[in-house]
């Protein structure tokens, strides 16, 4: 069993991959990386000594000066590359690059640098290198002001600010789920010497993904409606708006109930897509669900008795605790990622409706157990 080793296992990137790696345990183990060794020589000789695979993804994105940029990640491969020839370590190495290595800035220029010098030592050592050229990336749990537009206008738009388009240019973008499955696949392949461009899984102007962006604000975040969902991009895209919501204060959210002499009338679900309903019984004291999903669409509906619904991301440790009573009917819509359950606290029969935005195949389940 291969031991992947991921700098920059904190990031946008490393986390998301350390996440989807960490889900394939009987192929691969992760040995955990910690920023700090960059500076602790024999903490970072003691972590790549253990690797097979290693992962470099750490970098800086942006500083307010240049060379600061530059210089910071040419020293971070160099420190890699110094670390492995001590040793005599010869892991297979996959490198991070990007398309700006086109654009002759800074950045570019420290992603040619840091890949040529792996390629070397790659080439000198007789180990396996692998280059990958990545477009602009995209997905859920991305620092918005920093990884992309993408992330700094979900951001904005879930926390009420109005997003600004700079320059209307084209996109090529990737999911980041997408990445992943690119990086696993070259660690499986073990892709030697060799650079590649991953290609785009859609191109589009900044002002389409603002404007398709606005429509999930308006009716998804404002009005509750989840909207038509037509290709992958889009769900991939919806799930990425979802991730940048504050769900400790949205939800649950309450629903209107038309009261008259015959009884109450509640709408549960309002949505331009298909999908499934159903419902279940839950006895007082018992626990349903614990587990994740990595891209369905789900919403949980109480409408009779007490129920905790409880949410953790997955591989971080804070739970966000939600109270719903079927008195006040409201619901609570599971983000990508987070695993979750429900749990009857009352004294009588819990009733909860679920919406799912796709049926159930057991070949493909997309859902992953974990307790919160």
């Amino acid at each position: 069993m291969r031991k992947i080793g991921i700098t920059g296992q904190q990031g946008f990137i490393g986390s998301y991959l350390y996440n989807k790696i960490s889900l394939l345990k009987d192929e691969f183990t992760l040995v955990n990386f910690d920023r700090q060794y960059f500076n602790d020589p024999a903490a970072l000789a003691a972590w790549a000594g253990q690797c097979d695979v290693i992962v470099h993804l750490a970098a800086m994105n942006r500083h307010e000066s240049a060379d600061v940029l530059k210089d910071t990640n040419i020293e971070l491969v160099q420190k890699l590359v110094n670390t492995l020839g001590t040793l005599g370590h010869t892991p297979h190495v996959l490198f991070s690059s990007s398309t700006q290595e086109d654009r002759g800035n800074e950045y570019g220029i420290s992603k040619t640098t840091g890949r040529n010098l792996l390629a070397d030592w790659a080439a000198k050592n007789e180990s396996c290198f692998t280059g990958l050229i990545i477009p602009n990336v995209y997905g859920p749990f991305g620092k918005p002001f920093y990884n992309s537009v993408v992330a700094t206008f979900c951001y904005q738009l879930c926390n009420e600010q109005q997003p600004r388009i700079d320059v209307d240019g084209k996109l090529k973008l990737i999911y980041v789920d997408e990445l992943a499955e690119v990086f696993i696949a070259a660690i499986r392949n073990g892709v030697n010497n060799a650079s590649f461009a991953v290609e785009h899984s859609v191109e589009k102007n900044v002002s389409e993904i603002l404007g398709k962006l606005n429509v999930f604000k308006d009716l998804y975040f404002d009005k509750g409606i989840f909207p038509a969902i037509e290709n992958n991009f889009e769900r991939n895209l919806f799930n990425t708006f979802r991730s940048y919501i504050p769900y400790a204060t949205h939800f649950p959210v309450a629903l209107k109930q038309h009261a008259d002499d015959r009884g109450v009338f509640v709408e549960l679900v309002k949505l331009q897509q298909g999908g499934q309903v159903s419902y279940s019984t839950t006895h007082p004291g018992i626990t349903r669900g614990n587990h994740f999903h990595t891209r369905k669409i789900e919403r949980f509906l109480v409408i009779k008795g007490k129920a905790l619904i409880q949410l953790r991301k997955y591989n971080a440790g804070e739970v966000i605790d939600l109270y719903l009573d079927g008195t006040q009917p409201s619901y609570v819509d599971m983000p990508v990622w987070y695993t979750h359950n429900i749990k009857n606290i009352g004294d009588e029969e819990l009733y909860t409706v679920f919406w799912i935005n796709e049926f159930f195949d057991p070949a493909d389940p997309d859902t992953y157990f974990e307790t919160v």
